[in-house]
């Protein structure tokens, strides 16, 4: 019963998770009325499950022990329980912000259910020492270095327009923007969906192979029935923007993901996208970013690892009995 739970649980999680993060790799396609929401999803839905059934093939090297990340012993993070309190903190933090419209980072939540459940198990012992680059430095890092790139990227590609006045040709673009944005979907799904998997592995009745394609299509389902606040908020409420400051934006977010894939750098992608966003907009003379709405989205970063701790945390000591 508790492992059938555990899968439910897990399942909830990877339904949240894409209800949460499919839109942001298009999101400034649809912000730049480059495509409708419609064509938008549905390619993040097709890149992001490209991605997911990607890491069924390079499941060795890409399969991440979420289920303790160095926080606590494995003889407590491998119990079934501990995985159960995990999954249901976590879906639930991530359906919050995504019912609230506030795009977050899933391995934040993840990180923050570690804990929750981490203290109740073993107290003080826990390796805090493991959030600052798990946690912390990722929250730093990914805004101070997405918003300044997002700004210079589009000043540049005005600059370059305005000084040697080169022929637009917008089906290339577009082109380009489409691509960018399926890279950043397809490296996420990459990139997700092990973590996820990592939470069932220790029902022996998945393989690998099959908890990930499972996960996938539940990742896909919530991405194409969940995710119109987080969307609106994505293209629309940070800052409006035209077909270059779109495709700027996803060009940074697009290089950042990469970078962190390949060197292993703290960087969030959702992190990284909300602030080449909002970095697009600061300089622009047409479309100003809403600082306001930036700081709220901001404060839902800082809250993320206390409010998935403490739904782990009395979860966890629930199924304790």
């Amino acid at each position: 019963m508790l492992l059938i739970s555990l899968f439910l649980a897990t399942l909830f999680l990877a339904y949240s998770n894409g209800a949460n993060d499919n839109f942001k790799g298009v999101a400034t396609l649809f912000g730049s009325r480059t495509s409708s929401y419609q064509t938008a999803i549905l390619w993040a839905t097709f890149t992001t499950f490209a991605g997911a059934i990607t890491a069924t093939f390079l499941a060795g090297a890409l399969i991440k022990n979420f289920s303790g990340k160095g926080l606590l012993p494995d003889a407590i993070a491998n119990a079934p329980e501990f995985h159960l309190a995990v999954a249901i903190a976590t879906g639930l933090t991530v359906l919050i912000a995504t019912l609230m419209g506030f795009p977050i980072s899933t391995t934040h939540s993840l990180t923050g259910a570690l804990v929750g459940a981490g203290l109740v198990a073993i107290g003080l012992q826990v390796n805090f020492a493991a959030l600052g680059t798990s946690f912390i430095l990722p929250l730093l890092l990914s805004p101070i270095i997405a918003i300044p790139l997002g700004a210079g990227i589009y000043s540049l590609s005005g600059y370059i327009n305005s000084k040697w006045h080169l022929p637009v040709n917008q089906k290339m673009i577009d082109g380009c923007h489409f691509f960018s944005a399926g890279i950043v979907s397809f490296t996420r799904g990459l990139n997700d969906t092990p973590k996820i998997v990592s939470l069932i592995l220790i029902i022996e009745y998945f393989s690998i192979q099959g908890g990930m394609i499972t996960i996938a299509i539940a990742m896909a389902l919530g991405g194409l029935l969940n995710s119109q606040k987080v969307a609106i908020t994505m293209s629309e409420k940070i800052t409006s923007m035209n077909h270059t400051q779109g495709l700027s934006a996803n060009i940074v977010t697009g290089i950042l993901v990469i970078a962190a894939s390949k060197f292993g750098l703290p960087v969030s992608t959702t992190y990284a996208s909300v602030g080449s966003i909002f970095g697009v907009g600061l300089i622009s003379k047409k479309s100003k970013s809403n600082s306001r709405v930036f700081y709220q989205i901001l404060l839902s970063w800082i809250l993320t690892l206390p409010t998935a701790a403490i739904i782990s945390a009395i979860t966890y000591r629930l199924l304790q009995g």
